[in-house]
């Protein structure tokens, strides 16, 4: 899966063989927010496009907008998998909080 990013916001990008265009949604907030476009260029402006109309319809409606995930997680986790997690972070001569993070961006 690939991602754009604009003002704060990011879309996930796909392609859709059936419909012969990427397809894009904002993700990381509950409002449902969807554009297309059939080239990279195209795409880019449509998303664009959509952030900015999202922001202008929720000034017009007089509510905040939804903001993406703040960066904050906190899991429950088997007291095993704390330990092994500790145990390898402290292996690649890192924090829990640096090495969480590097290995959450390489799950696919």
């Amino acid at each position: 899966m690939n991602t754009m990013n604009y003002r704060g916001y990011a879309a996930r990008i796909e392609y859709s063989d059936e419909d012969g265009c990427f397809v894009g949604h904002i993700a990381g907030i509950k409002d449902v927010i969807g554009f297309h476009a059939e080239s990279v260029k195209e795409l880019r402006a449509a998303f664009e496009e959509a952030v900015n109309d999202y922001l202008a319809t929720c000034e017009k409606l007089g509510r905040a907008p939804q903001k993406p995930y703040s960066g904050k997680l906190m899991l429950r986790v088997s007291p095993e998998v704390h330990a092994h997690a500790a145990m390898m972070a402290e292996a690649h001569k890192m924090s829990l909080n640096q090495w969480a993070p590097e290995v959450l961006s390489k799950a696919s």
